[in-house]
């Protein structure tokens, strides 16, 4: 069966790939020196080293999307919602309290945790160095602050400011600092390496901010407009936050748990191929990263027949490229892991079950973009939240006997789950059909009144 584009249709979806291609070119070189970062770390450092880099990093990363409270997506929402109904000044406002909020949080999240850290080690001391701990919380605000930056800039139409600074030139600057420092006979500890890392995405920042503020788009935080923003929007912006932090738990609560319940060198294998599988969802979070704003704009504004085919797009060109590296992983895991060091290679099995179940991921589409952007935020953190929360539950209890594999099953069993429900959702109570069979709801979506 052949499908034909509506010609009302065409332009839109020509234009949005265009965006997408950028976007992915973008991604797929972030993805390539993402991995070339990782490579050179455990290879210039020692196993245990390393496990302590893995778990500072994804440590940090929890608790830097705590401390976004949620403002990387609301502002998704929020500047397509205003700048529709004709509120530019309200628009403004909103990126500038929430880029104040991502700040004061990130430096009192940062600081509260070297404290506790402080306490505990004050009156329990650890058998091993609580040194990761300190180096993690040096990267919370600066990791906060890129991903609301970057929110900030895509919802006023950038591409290349946006993603640019962190996604490429960072991760230029940390490998090639590392090399340079280990050809000179300097070899990092695990917290040496997330406190070099905290330091190269500042200064990618500021180079950020530079480049906005020379394109005149709208970032800089401003004290006086979080009050009255927060009374309005504060509600919206904690289910934002706990539902992206519930999906960041999902991504790095496993590293950090095989960390503590084993040891630092299983936490680093695990980590390792937790990365490797993500590379499957490379296509379906570069287009996500263009399609928010436009699922959002087109869904206040009624145009239902518009966002069901970008919807449809979405899943299907992530579908058919997660399908085809979960193969190369299937059939070369081994060696792909090997190139990690060869201590890393017998995560196989670890890294085909995490390839699965984000394979679901990709099936179902931008289930979760779908039900952030249009008002259904609270049923996305309670059903993706429950159903993740109760596989992390089932990995505490499996862990000490099934190690890393008992770790990477229930991860994987949790998100098929827990993407095909809120899929489910997405088709039965939005009236978008986020799945690879989308393509198939173009014709029969309707326009209504605008929300």
């Amino acid at each position: 069966m052949r499908l034909t584009i509506p010609s009302d249709l065409s332009a839109l979806l020509h234009a949005g790939l265009w965006r997408v291609i950028g976007s992915l070119g973008i991604k797929v070189a972030t993805a390539g020196l993402t991995y070339l970062t990782y490579v050179v770390l455990s290879r210039t450092m020692t196993v245990p080293e390393y496990g302590h880099f893995a778990f500072g990093l994804a440590l940090a990363t929890v608790l830097a999307i705590a401390a976004g409270v949620g403002q990387p997506t609301a502002i998704l929402r929020l500047w397509s919602q205003e700048t529709v109904a004709g509120n530019r000044a309200a628009a403004t406002a909103a990126v500038q309290a929430g880029s104040m909020l991502t700040i004061l949080s990130g430096l009192t999240i940062a600081l509260v945790m070297c404290l506790v850290v402080y306490l505990w080690v004050l009156l329990l001391p650890l058998e091993d160095t609580a040194n990761h701990f300190y180096g993690a919380a040096f990267l919370i605000l600066p990791m906060a602050l890129a991903e609301y930056n970057s929110s900030a800039l895509r919802a006023q139409g950038s591409l290349w400011t946006a993603l640019v600074p962190r996604d490429i030139l960072w991760r230029i600057a940390l490998p090639a600092v590392v090399l340079g420092l280990f050809n000179v006979g300097i070899v990092l500890s695990g917290p040496d390496a997330l406190v070099l890392s905290a330091a190269l995405l500042s200064g990618m920042l500021a180079l950020q901010f530079w480049g906005a503020i020379t394109r005149r788009y709208v970032l800089s935080p401003l004290v006086g407009v979080v009050g009255p923003y927060w009374q309005r929007w504060g509600g919206l912006s904690r289910w934002f936050l706990l539902g992206t932090l519930i999906e960041t738990v999902a991504l790095n609560a496993d590293v950090v748990l095989v960390g503590l319940m084993l040891n630092l060198e299983s936490s680093g294998l695990y980590f390792n191929a937790f990365r490797t599988a993500g590379l499957m969802t490379l296509f379906t979070f570069a287009i996500e990263l263009v399609i928010a704003p436009m699922i959002a704009q087109h869904f206040h504004a009624g145009e239902m027949r518009k966002a069901q085919a970008i919807a449809a797009m979405a899943s299907f060109a992530g579908f058919a490229f997660s399908l085809l590296v979960f193969v190369a992983f299937f059939g070369w895991g081994e060696w792909i892991l090997s190139l990690f060091g060869p201590a890393y290679a017998e995560g196989w099995l670890v890294l085909v079950l995490l390839a699965l179940g984000l394979l679901f991921d990709a099936a179902t589409g931008p289930s979760k973009i779908v039900m952030m952007m249009t008002g259904h935020e609270r049923a996305y953190a309670m059903i993706f939240g429950c159903i993740m929360g109760a596989g992390l539950i089932v990995q505490i209890l499996i862990i000490p006997t099934y190690g890393v594999i008992g770790a990477a099953a229930a991860n994987m069993g949790a998100r098929i789950l827990a993407q095909l429900s809120i899929a489910l959702w997405c088709r039965l109570r939005i009236g978008l059909d986020t799945s690879v069979l989308g393509v198939f709801a173009v014709r029969g979506t309707q326009d209504r009144l605008p929300q």
